[in-house]
């Protein structure tokens, strides 16, 4: 099979995701829902290595047959940029495809909250964008870098896994660094940064301690720090973060988090209410009460605060739930399925109707 050929029908049908197995047909999801492709033939372990081998390079093959895993990307010209993830799974390889365009979308056409463009143009702090996997915390981020790019002069690097967008320097410099090609891990490409004169650093996932320790102390020192999290929403964002670290460091922690943070943008993704999707956000910015809070150890009361803090533009993840409901673009029973306070958001729903 040419996959290219397939790739291409993935994007002329609007497909998020592209996944192969055996002894399956190719599965696209679109608009969240998976749907196999039943007029292609199931795959077998043969068809997958042959996919395989024509995406990746030999130094690749090597990689994915002692691990056992591999995170790549794929470029089709004129097309699309991919990112692919195999896995082994009983027994046989397992491909997935993310569809990632070559034009960086803006803050605008995404529908992002407008004070992502002034936090993408702060001196310094640590800007959080959490959600679960596939609610499009990498687009967020690449909208973000790219307002940067169009409106002032930074040096930015950027550490992904693998690089998703790619970014044309406008006023900006910006160097994308890739795990496994240009460096091999995040905490030490983060060390390596502070030394190359950056305004500004993206990690595309802070996933260990040491990484979230580096981050923080390069927004202490003065630099902007844009990083992701796989949390739902600010306060498991900030739980998360304080959790990572010994019980004997915590209470350092918590301080020295309640200086550097700036905000948390947690973002979910629903299906619209007459086909596409849609993104739910909560804010939370980083506010005296907040930091206050954050360094008291009383992270249960930030959900309560940002309800509160609409005036200052902050909003729950319910709140923004209620709105979409209110609007007519999400159904009620959608909204509760990405609800973490179901009967707080019939409540809300209730108030708003």
């Amino acid at each position: 099979m040419q996959m290219d050929g397939l790739l291409k029908l993935m994007v002329d049908r609007g497909a998020s995701d592209l996944h192969l197995k055996v002894p399956s047909p190719p599965v696209f999801r679109i608009d969240g829902v998976l749907i196999p492709q039943e007029s292609f033939p199931p795959f077998t372990p043969k068809g997958i290595e042959s996919v395989f081998e024509q995406l990746t390079t030999q130094e690749q093959r090597i990689t994915f047959a002692r691990e056992l895993e591999l995170d790549f990307a794929y470029s089709v010209p004129g097309l699309a940029r991919f990112r692919v993830n195999a896995l082994q799974q009983r027994g046989t390889m397992s491909l997935a495809f993310r569809f990632v365009p070559f034009n960086v979308p803006s803050i605008d056409e995404l529908g992002l909250p407008q004070i992502c463009k002034e936090l993408i143009l702060k001196p310094r702090g640590l800007i959080l964008v959490t959600g679960p996997a596939g609610s499009g915390k990498s687009t967020t981020l690449a909208a973000m870098i790219n307002h940067l790019n169009e409106n002032k002069r930074r040096n930015v690097i950027t550490i992904e896994d693998p690089i998703e967008f790619l970014f044309r320097d406008k006023k900006c410099i910006i160097r994308q660094r890739d795990l496994g090609d240009d460096t091999k891990s995040f905490s030490t490409a983060l060390i390596h940064a502070l030394r190359h004169d950056p305004d500004v650093i993206v990690i595309g996932e802070m996933r260990d301690l040491d990484t979230i320790s580096i981050a923080m102390t390069a927004a202490e020192t003065g630099h902007l720090v844009l990083g992701t999290l796989h949390t739902i929403d600010a306060a498991q964002s900030i739980d998360r973060i304080i959790d990572m670290f010994p019980y004997g460091q915590q209470r350092q922690i918590r301080l020295q988090l309640s200086q550097v943070l700036e905000t948390v943008l947690s973002q979910t993704l629903l299906p619209r209410i007459g086909g596409g999707r849609i993104a739910a956000f909560e804010l939370m910015f980083a506010t005296s009460v907040i930091r206050r809070l954050i360094r008291d150890q009383k992270i249960y009361e930030i959900p309560p605060n940002l309800e509160m803090g609409k005036p200052e533009g902050m909003q729950t993840m319910d709140q923004a739930l209620a709105d979409l409901v209110k609007r007519n673009i999400v159904t009620q029973e959608e909204a509760l399925m990405k609800s973490s306070n179901p009967q707080k958001l019939n409540r809300l729903t209730l108030i708003v109707k």
